[in-house]
């Protein structure tokens, strides 16, 4: 079994307030392995980020276990702090001064060498841009100059929460290719996202969360499964499916002249129609997608109908925690 950087074990946060008790986390079991990006997702208001702000000590639990690298938090916290980063909303950065000047001072007051700086500009890939003022900085340049941040310490783990939140598409893009390199390099990054289809691109292991509770758990490849449905094309799609059809092959025609075959043996196919004298121009195997699956979990959730002391959560003030 994969060693675990994250474990948490019957979970629990409540806000008490005039209204009575609210439940932000439900006894939640979360495990995240070594090496690669979880995907820790959920709908806005599920919980996500309070688990987060527990997990490094900027919330207390109300009852539960958790523990970083084996060590008990929030107890044994500082003995694994430097192992980690994380990006809890916006950062602050000086506007007027530089994003390397920035790093610099940060990289003093904390104790790690001035080469550090480079490094972190390197992996965030804002090199050649690291003399322009913070101020004139985009919104995703902002975010990688913050991830930047975190990995002046060189962690070992990177929690990011709802990093491509109000990015443009090509933001988006540059903070996955941010995510691939960490995770490339070794660094096992938890990302906090309501985003499921970018998510499904750099993720390699998930847990789905509605309304504090764990709804699924597992690697992306467990939770959508391999699928049994293929799209296939051909010069002339009615004689391929009259051919699988009369093997006994369901086949559904799409609006786009394609074929959708429903089978779990993909040579058969290739093997009737080219006996035939039918050749293939596209074989795809259809997988599920994250967001569906995702969509479909919630939606399930949600007619279970909510816990009733579970009526939302409290969010709180952005921060930075490096």
């Amino acid at each position: 079994m994969s060693e675990l950087v994250i474990e948490t074990s019957g979970l629990r946060k409540e806000f008490r307030g005039r209204g009575g008790v609210r439940v932000a986390v439900h006894d939640l079991d979360l495990a995240v392995p070594a090496g690669g990006v979880h995907g820790f997702l959920g709908p806005n208001g599920s919980g996500k980020t309070t688990t987060i702000r527990m997990l490094l000590g900027l919330a207390r639990a109300t009852r539960g276990e958790m523990r970083l690298f084996g060590e008990p938090v929030p107890r044994r916290l500082p003995a694994v702090v430097d192992r980690i980063g994380a990006v809890v909303e916006s950062p602050k950065f000086s506007p007027n001064l530089s994003a390397r000047r920035n790093l610099l001072l940060l990289s003093r007051s904390i104790g790690v060498p001035d080469s550090h700086v480079d490094d972190a500009v390197e992996t965030v890939g804002l090199s050649g841009r690291e003399k322009d003022r913070f101020k004139s900085y985009s919104l995703g340049m902002k975010q990688r100059l913050a991830i930047a941040a975190t990995l002046l310490k060189k962690p070992d783990l990177l929690i990011l929460d709802e990093p491509t939140n109000g990015l443009d598409p090509a933001g988006i893009r540059e903070i996955r290719e941010t995510i691939r390199t960490l995770a490339d390099a070794g660094v096992t990054v938890l990302l906090s996202s309501h985003i499921l289809a970018e998510v499904q691109q750099v993720c390699t292991s998930a847990t789905i969360i509605g309304q504090g509770r764990l709804l699924a758990s597992g690697t992306v490849d467990d939770l959508l499964g391999t699928g049994t449905a293929y799209r296939i094309a051909a010069a002339d799609p009615a004689a391929a499916a009259h051919s699988l059809v009369s093997a006994g092959v369901s086949v559904t025609p799409e609006a786009t002249g394609s074929l959708r075959v429903e089978t779990d043996d993909p040579e058969s196919i290739t093997r009737r129609l080219a006996e035939a004298g039918i050749w293939l121009t596209e074989l795809t195997p259809l997988r599920p997608d994250l967001e569906t699956f995702f969509l479909e979990l919630t939606a399930a959730s949600s007619l279970d109908g909510p816990d009733t002391s579970t009526t939302g959560y409290v969010t709180t003030p952005q921060e930075t925690v490096r």
